[in-house]
């Protein structure tokens, strides 16, 4: 199979395409998220108010045949307000489940870290088994089913953070920084646009691609052909991050716990998709030494050393990177 003959590319590229226009600024963001996307999995976002966050994700809505729905986490906020209730009907003297915000395709959990730990249990039950039972029925979620989950890493009063175990079940963890000073400009522009009303669409908004280029892609993606050796890398590269002693003394002091076999998969899934998405049928070291970081970051802890030092998880992941041989 040849992703780059598809319909399922053009499509991708043309949702591409759309989210570029509307979203300024932010390139890695948008491949971030289409990687989620064709990888099936969910992505972490964490950056400062106002990066176009929420935009994303509206936009990302926009551009499929799917439908969106945001939620605002707060310290008052209930598991059942995400994963819906029974209802009783004095009609039919009986319970009826209603659904949740959960139940859309595409999910913002906004400010994730405001609510506490069993509002956050509950989303990440329903992300990693794809289903929610209440009482004794569980409903499964929609085929297309993608959480994006934004944090605010400016204030920590009145957060609760998230546990490293449940962080794993994230795809990718991405750091959103500022727009350069001419993608600023272009943000302005846009802004009086769209306050002006006037029309900044493109033919994607009055036809969106259909969720059957999205099953296709993924398809595709799992069909990317990586090589025995770039395998072999990939895995010395999780490997390295639980016995990193191999490597040089100064990573074994600075790591506390590694990655799980979950960002294997991961960062295979992730590779596939950042080669398909560059039109590539075969996956490239480049690919895995670029999404390295957004896969591993939210999965490695490092020691009290690490801290003391001020190593961050991306300066230990670079370091991963350089040492060990590329084939």
């Amino acid at each position: 199979m040849n992703p780059i003959n598809s319909s399922a590319i053009e499509a991708i590229k043309q949702l591409k395409s759309y989210l570029g226009q509307h979203i300024i600024g932010q390139e890695d963001l948008i491949n971030r998220m289409l990687i989620a996307l064709l990888s099936d999995g969910h992505i972490l976002v964490e950056g400062a108010p106002g990066l176009a966050k929420t935009r994303a994700i509206n936009c990302l809505s926009q551009g499929i045949e799917t439908n969106f729905h945001r939620v605002q986490f707060t310290p008052d906020l209930l598991p059942a307000d995400l994963t819906g209730t029974e209802i009783y009907r004095p009609q039919t003297s009986s319970f009826e489940f209603q659904k949740g915000p959960l139940f859309h395709n595409l999910v913002l959990a906004d400010e994730i870290n405001r609510s506490p730990a069993k509002v956050q249990a509950a989303l990440l039950e329903a992300m990693a088994e794809r289903q929610i039972t209440v009482g004794s029925t569980s409903y499964p979620l929609p085929e297309l089913f993608l959480v994006m989950a934004t944090q605010n890493p400016i204030e920590q009063e009145g957060t609760y953070p998230l546990p490293e175990a449940q962080l794993d079940r994230f795809l990718l963890h991405v750091n959103v920084d500022f727009p350069k000073p001419e993608h600023e400009k272009q943000i302005l522009a846009l802004a009086r646009q769209e306050a002006l009303g006037q029309n900044t669409n493109t033919p994607i908004d009055n036809k969106p691609i259909q969720q059957s280029a999205i099953f296709t892609a993924r398809k595709e993606v799992l069909n990317i052909y990586m090589a025995d050796n770039l395998q072999d890398y990939l895995l010395q590269i999780i490997l390295a991050t639980r016995q990193p002693q191999a490597y040089g003394e100064d990573l074994a002091q600075w790591i506390q716990f590694g990655a799980s076999p979950r960002a294997t998969i991961a960062l295979d899934r992730c590779a596939r998709a950042n080669a398909w998405l560059a039109e590539r049928d075969f996956v490239g070291p480049e690919d895995i030494q670029e999404l390295a970081f957004d896969v591993l970051r939210h999965r490695i802890i490092l020691s009290y050393e690490a801290e003391a030092e001020g190593i961050s998880p991306d300066y230990f992941i670079k370091e991963l990177i350089l040492r060990i041989p590329v084939p």
